[in-house]
């Protein structure tokens, strides 16, 4: 039970209407639902689910380990509880194309990249990454845009080319998706503004930037972006190392101290995270529910 207003068909219209006005789309990655309704409440036009953070939280590395099952299901519980549209990470598409364009449609996403390595892949900002042919790549894209059901659903193209063919190549790549098909390009590991803006340059459609930190690329802020010409920007894994780091330093504290008292002003209030749960609005038959407030619970 989540209080949202608009259903997944007018979740994907927005995000099409919204990318037609040219505006740069803020896409912040959640590691969980939770962290979806955060960033929903601060205001950002986005979720973004990373296919390296599902790994991390299941404590392996992103080199394809996880499922097109566990993926969809834990993308599908951050996605439904906003009105905010969710993309999702599909590596190379989980061996059947077709299949996870129509898991993810049916799941309540509202797009979705597919990459152009081979299935065992590697996190894009890692060396030695090997890439599937460019006709090959063509033909997944098409496989998938006859799979979706709804025009809608976003089909983003990711390709590695960069750090393992050059700029050049990745370029040609580029094209040949674009004219495939594809709905908005992710170039991954593009290092500097003039990368960036070439590869705008070569593009005619909608862009997607990855600014994950200790990577590849340099870290350009909303503005800079904007006036290159993207269209989509993506955090991937800023919310889980936040969490991460936070939650390290209090284990430590409490390891050393014996308590959690030198770290309380560092956690969420229970009251906040009442707020953010949205506690107040499970009204119930049961007296006990309807009226709760989070008056007193600090």
């Amino acid at each position: 039970m989540h209080f949202t207003k608009k259903d997944i068909l007018e979740k994907r219209s927005s995000l099409i209407k919204f990318l037609k006005t040219g505006k740069l789309l803020r896409f912040p990655g959640a590691y969980n639902p939770l962290c979806a309704k955060l960033i929903a409440e601060i205001g950002f036009e986005g979720v973004y689910v990373s296919g390296g953070v599902m790994s991390n939280d299941l404590g392996v590395p992103d080199i394809g380990l996880t499922t097109l099952e566990h993926v969809s299901y834990r993308s599908s519980q951050i996605a439904r509880v906003t009105d905010l549209p969710t993309i999702v990470d599909a590596d190379t598409g989980f061996k059947n194309c077709k299949k996870t364009i129509i898991t993810f449609e049916k799941m309540g996403l509202s797009g979705c990249h597919i990459e152009d390595q081979i299935d065992e892949k590697r996190c894009g900002h890692l060396d030695n990454k090997e890439l599937i042919s460019k006709n090959e790549m063509v033909n997944k894209i098409k496989d998938s845009i006859k799979a979706r059901k709804d025009k809608n659903f976003l089909i983003i193209v990711r390709t590695d080319a960069n750090s393992v063919e050059g700029l050049d190549k990745t370029i040609e790549r580029i094209k040949a998706y674009e004219d495939a098909g594809a709905d908005m390009i992710f170039p991954e590991a593009i290092k500097d503004e003039n990368e960036f803006e070439k590869v705008r340059k070569n593009s005619k459609g909608y862009l997607l930037a990855n600014m994950t930190e200790f990577g590849k690329s340099k870290l350009l802020d909303k503005k800079q972006l904007e006036n290159l010409g993207y269209n989509l920007v993506i955090y991937p894994v800023t919310t889980q190392r936040l969490a991460m780091k936070s939650a390290e330093e209090g284990l430590k504290s409490i390891f050393k101290d014996g308590h959690q008292n030198n770290i309380i002003d560092k956690m969420q209030t229970r009251k906040r995270l009442y707020e953010l749960v949205e506690y107040e609005k499970y009204n119930t038959p049961d007296k006990k529910i309807t009226d709760f407030s989070t008056e007193g619970h600090e």
